[in-house]
């Protein structure tokens, strides 16, 4: 297990700090224009999404939703390393933001258009891209579906820095490296107003704290995650299934294998 940084040492790469700095309504939407690539209205951000710690699926995940004054929903998340499925996890993401957005009875044409955009440290594609824009198009003739349905994966590492708006780049650099002298690099006047909000943030005492909390529950859940895996293994290994423990890193067949041998993660 990695080694987790002082507070102070975060950067906005670093999911707990992404989503502390992104809490505040106005830093939320500077960060949706780079990303995007065009203006985005008033942002409601909702903080009870913001953090999520789920026992059934043995980790936290750290997500930033917001609908802006058009309707128009984004989810937003950091993603330090590749786990090799954020092509379904970002089809799950929209699905369950459409499950949300939309009243039983209502019409379908209400649903307002919606964003998924990962963020990470890694190249998802393998194509030397900083952006990865997908929408649904036809097969055959290059048609777009026109639903409104927006996924967008961001790379750290991109190459392609002549095809993208400076501004996206300068913001992904700041991404890892989250400092003043990093900001103070940048012509773009909303990088240096989210560097504002990212030292208010360092400064406040009570973000702090929950950090530390967030900290020790993430470090008990990869004990208990990982006191879990060895048992399965173990079982797996006893019941004649050894040559079957290198496909454990799929999520479902971890789960099926979990039921099948009666493996539980207990609560502390």
């Amino acid at each position: 297990m990695a080694q987790h940084k002082r507070f102070q040492d975060l950067n906005l790469v670093d999911a707990y700090l992404f989503a502390a700095a992104l809490e505040d309504a106005e830093t939320c939407r500077l960060a949706l224009e780079i990303l995007l690539g065009r203006k985005v209205g008033h942002v409601t951000v909702h903080t009870e999404h913001t953090v999520l710690f789920s026992r059934d699926h043995r980790s936290i995940r750290l997500d930033v939703y917001a609908q802006d004054d058009e309707g128009s929903d984004y989810n937003v998340e950091m993603q330090g390393e590749s786990e090799g499925n954020l092509s379904k996890r970002s089809r799950y993401h929209q699905s369950q933001m459409d499950v949300m957005s939309l009243p039983p009875g209502s019409d379908f044409n209400e649903l307002k258009p919606n964003y998924v955009v990962f963020i990470c440290r890694f190249d998802p594609f393998g194509g030397g891209l900083f952006r990865y824009t997908f929408t649904n198009r036809c097969t055959e003739n290059g048609m777009e579906l026109n639903d409104g349905a927006v996924r967008l994966f961001l790379n750290t590492k991109g190459k392609n820095a002549d095809d993208v708006p400076e501004e996206l780049v300068h913001f992904l650099e700041y991404v890892e490296n989250s400092t003043a002298e990093c900001a103070d690099r940048q012509t773009d006047d909303r990088i240096r107003h989210i560097h504002k909000r990212v030292t208010a943030v360092k400064e406040n005492q009570e973000w702090e704290r929950k950090y530390m909390t967030f900290d020790e529950l993430l470090k008990k859940e990869y004990k208990k995650g990982l006191q879990t895996t060895l048992l399965l293994i173990q079982k797996m290994q006893e019941a004649g299934e050894a040559d079957k423990i290198s496909m454990l890193s799929d999520e479902d067949f971890f789960e099926d294998m979990c039921r099948k041998y009666g493996v539980i993660s207990e609560e502390d």
